[in-house]
């Protein structure tokens, strides 16, 4: 297969033909491209990944199914979502109630028989249909879509209500860097002159020699100059004619011919270190001392020093040092103190060397990273934070983060990321900002109150039926529990059809609530527990005897029923 500068390699293989810069970041997630050619150990070609520069002729050797995505779908397909810890709860508080009310409703039969009292089958199934919990039964799949609705309102696709719930609970948050932490491409961030230069002469070789350069970087560095470094302005002759040098896998370094009218003229080249530094000595220049020192800080420092050097009359001299680096975007260190302070620890997830992984965590200011991290050890690290009891939230946007966001209780894909790594979350980031999970967990913590409160109310509000209606049924056959039926409801029958009408008021009542949400207030569980037991399990206790009587004198009203 032919794979010109542009296009993405098909499939995995072996460069038979051609030397080019590959950029393997959705699959390594390294923003660094790297080279790759027929010969020697560097033959090797991933699937996905895009060739950046001259063309590579490549044959296919995967085998099917055993090619890297093929992997990576496997991976995709073994992971598997837990239900969260308040899903399961509330199953089994709504199950045991539904028991607990069925079993109570069924065993008033035989005691209304005794009685003397039978009771109709349909009287029976109103009595169950008022007292199972209905009410937060009705209101569950309004609460997630209002989530689902608010998260969208803020940028943000939940591909679903159980997303935005778990999203409440998350204690642990892992970050792919590359496009996530990071900006994705390498930035330049600074000039390093070298002895014999100044930092001006820097400044203008390395703008003109990147002023024909589309690449990330080359565009990083015209900006760079033109903000932070002053160049003097030169006209079309004194700059003469302009030859760009495109930049090649092979030379490694792009730049500038210049000519001008006497004859004479000016090469400007920048690119590898080594390289560079090759094409000076060749060119009959010296390289300074000092360079190799200054390249290697650069380089230990995780950036990626870029060597800039013209030839012109005066010979051939190297005149400095361009960093690149990959940029923190802007703010993210806040934002991760903020999510420390909401009991979330960050950890960043990277292919990255050591070093590099150091920097960038300590820049980011994530709580802990893991390097040289493969998909595989990616899922691994998620799943042992889970067996811990940890709720885990994963943002990434390479088809290497797959397997990872589809494990995790909440998998926030970056929009700008790779149609596997959406594929396999179950929110995707419209804005690409790993910072919006503050957003996200703030609404699944509202979601989670919200549920918490009407859940409270439905609890209180059934109990309160059942001692309404069951002393207004039986005080005529058992005296002593008039004096229970303190609210001295009309009958049975009205009883029961008040409680009826009742039940169905309450939740339409309840639905604008249930939209808007109860207002989030950072607190602990147990103060949680205190202000809904206050608010809304009172008012669930008063609340229906209240109702049930002014629906049962209506009803006194109403021709058939009273």
């Amino acid at each position: 297969v032919l794979v010109p500068a542009g296009e993405v390699i098909p499939q995995d293989g072996e460069v038979v033909e051609g030397v080019a810069s590959v950029d393997e970041s959705t699959i390594t997630g390294e923003s660094a491209p790297v080279i790759r050619e027929s010969g020697g150990d560097r033959t090797g070609v991933t699937g996905g990944t895009k060739v950046l520069s001259d063309h590579l002729v490549v044959r296919v050797t995967s085998r099917p199914g055993q090619s890297f995505v093929d992997r990576m779908i496997a991976l995709v397909e073994g992971a598997d979502r837990q239900k969260t810890p308040n899903e399961i709860a509330l199953n089994i508080l709504l199950s045991s109630m539904t028991i607990v009310f069925l079993l109570s409703v069924v065993s008033l039969q035989p005691m209304a028989i005794y009685a003397h009292a039978p009771q109709t089958t349909i009287v029976l199934v109103a009595l169950m249909v008022a007292l199972i919990p209905t009410t937060i039964g009705a209101l569950l799949s309004a609460i997630g879509i209002a989530g689902m609705d608010r998260l969208v309102q803020r940028n943000v696709v939940a591909l679903s209500g159980r997303a935005v719930e778990a999203a409440g609970d998350v204690d642990v948050l892992l970050l792919d860097k590359t496009g996530t932490i990071t900006h994705g491409n390498r930035r330049a961030v600074a000039l390093h002159p070298l002895p014999g230069a100044t930092t001006e002469q820097l400044a203008e070789a390395a703008q003109l020699a990147s002023v024909a350069d589309e690449t990330p970087e080359g565009r990083s560095l015209v900006e760079l100059t033109n903000r932070q470094y002053w160049v003097p302005p030169r006209s079309p002759g004194e700059l003469g004619e302009q030859r760009p040098v495109p930049f090649t896998a092979h030379s490694r370094m792009s730049g500038v011919d210049l000519s001008w009218p006497d004859g004479t003229g000016c090469l400007i080249r920048k690119g590898a270190a080594s390289a560079v530094a090759r094409w000076v000595v060749d060119s009959g220049g010296r390289l300074p001392a000092e360079a190799e020192p200054l390249v290697g800080r650069i380089a230990e420092a995780g950036g990626t020093p870029l060597l800039v050097a013209v030839h012109d009359r005066h010979g051939a001299r190297a005149l400095g040092v361009v960093e690149l680096k990959d940029v923190v975007k802007e703010g993210i260190a806040e934002r991760f103190a903020e999510l420390r302070r909401m009991g979330i620890r960050t950890v960043m997830v990277t292919g990255d060397n050591p070093l590099t992984a150091k920097a960038i965590a300590e820049e980011a200011g994530v709580d802990d990273f893991l390097a040289e991290a493969t998909p595989e050890d990616k899922l691994a690290h998620l799943r042992r934070e889970q067996a811990a009891g940890n709720m885990v939230a994963m943002t990434g946007d390479g088809t290497n983060d797959a397997p990872a966001l589809a494990q995790a209780d909440v998998g926030v894909a970056m929009n700008s990321g790779t149609p596997a790594a959406k594929e396999a979350g179950n929110m995707v980031d419209l804005d690409s900002n790993p910072a919006k999970l503050i957003d996200i967990v703030r609404v699944g913590k509202q979601l989670l109150i919200t549920r918490g409160a009407l859940t409270t109310f439905s609890i209180t509000n059934d109990v309160a039926k059942f001692f309404a209606i069951i002393p207004a049924m039986f005080s005529g056959s058992y005296p002593g529990l008039h004096d229970l039926n303190i609210m001295e409801l009309h009958s049975p029958t009205s009883a029961i059809a008040s409680a009826i009408i009742f039940n169905a008021l309450i939740i339409v009542a309840l639905i604008p609530l249930a939209l808007r949400g109860v207002r989030y207030q950072p607190a602990s569980a147990t103060d949680l527990l205190r202000r809904n037991l206050r608010v809304y399990g009172l008012g669930g206790l008063i609340l229906p005897f209240l109702g049930i009587k002014a629906i049962d004198l209506l009803i006194q009203f109403v021709p058939g029923l009273g």
